[in-house]
């Protein structure tokens, strides 16, 4: 009898501690739900206002339809939002308008530097989204 109450407190133990990291990583990712505003991007030797002198790229998680969606300055772009914990993938083939964009390079920088993202970190209580390459915070936006 005290086997079969020990193994029930432990079976009981072990389903409780997995649905608890389960809801923390679903936390995490619920932070991401809603529209964001890019406010830096490394990696080129244009300034910020250089790259985006009329429109700031923005990018959009809809976590229901598992979609993310944006502007790029220029264009719009929609794709499949492939989230799991803090790692994002941005490699996935995205649909794309086609307008002739005369802001320079801003929309060729940061749709190459979305490419490359690896994982996210969302800090200031939730207002600024983080997109990581390897362990370098490549893009930062302001949650609008």
């Amino acid at each position: 009898m005290i086997k079969n109450v020990l193994t029930l407190v432990f079976l009981s133990t072990v389903l409780f501690s997995c649905n608890c990291a389960k809801n923390k990583n679903g936390d995490a990712v619920s932070k991401l739900e809603g529209n964001w505003e890019l406010n830096y991007i490394t990696g080129p030797r244009i300034a910020f206002e250089g790259l985006y002198p009329n429109k700031k790229p923005t990018i959009s998680f809809d976590l229901k339809e598992n979609r993310v969606s944006g502007n790029s300055s220029c264009n719009s772009y929609t794709g499949k939002l492939v989230v799991e914990g803090n790692k994002i993938d941005f490699t996935q083939p995205m649909a794309m308008t086609k307008m002739m964009c005369l802001d320079g390079q801003g929309e060729q920088v940061y749709m190459s530097t979305l490419q490359k993202v690896t994982s996210y970190d969302i800090t200031d209580d939730g207002k600024t989204l983080n997109l990581i390459s390897g362990d370098i915070a490549t893009m930062r936006f302001a949650k609008k």
